[in-house]
């Protein structure tokens, strides 16, 4: 029953990632990617990992997708305009994306063709214990080099918001 629904929860998360690229609209795009999210999370609770899942929900398909959305708003983003697209593009996106595919389908075929199959709910690193303890000793510095990257983000959101007032 598990590999069943983890596949019908991938499938639902390219559909909506690929959603997401052909919405015209930004706030159409942004509630797929929320779709992807929400996939994502049942996807980790599937595996056994129910603080990851927890930490997706809440951190990016709640938190994260609110300050999209606010920013979309915040920039009056209307639909995209419909453009015909280059013949190049048309002639040759279609064989060299199946190419792509075809390469990055081989390489993880011969890379992982014999590993260990994959037990639903026998990962044990999900829970909140290992992952503070990973967070706060080998991802110390990447995790505080991202709060002030976010730090900084924040006030150039501000700064951008207060011209916006005068």
């Amino acid at each position: 029953m598990e590999p069943a629904l983890f596949l019908l929860f991938a499938a639902v998360a390219v559909v909506c990632a690929i959603n997401v690229v052909v919405q015209r609209h930004p706030v159409s795009s942004a509630l797929a990617l929320i779709g992807v999210m929400a996939a994502l999370a049942v996807e980790y609770l599937l595996l056994g990992a129910q603080f990851i899942f927890a930490a997706q929900v809440i951190v990016y398909a709640g938190a994260i997708m609110v300050l999209f959305i606010f920013v979309i708003m915040l920039l009056n983003a209307g639909a995209e305009r419909r453009t015909h697209g280059s013949l190049i593009a048309r002639l040759f996106g279609g064989p060299l994306l199946a190419l792509l595919l075809g390469i990055i389908g081989s390489v993880v075929y011969v890379t992982f063709r014999r590993g260990p199959a994959v037990k639903f709910g026998a990962f044990t690193g999900g829970t909140a214990e290992h992952v503070g303890r990973a967070v706060f000793t080998t991802y110390l510095w990447p995790f505080e080099i991202t709060s002030v990257l976010v730090l900084i983000a924040i006030v150039g959101a501000v700064v951008l918001a207060y011209k916006e007032l005068e």
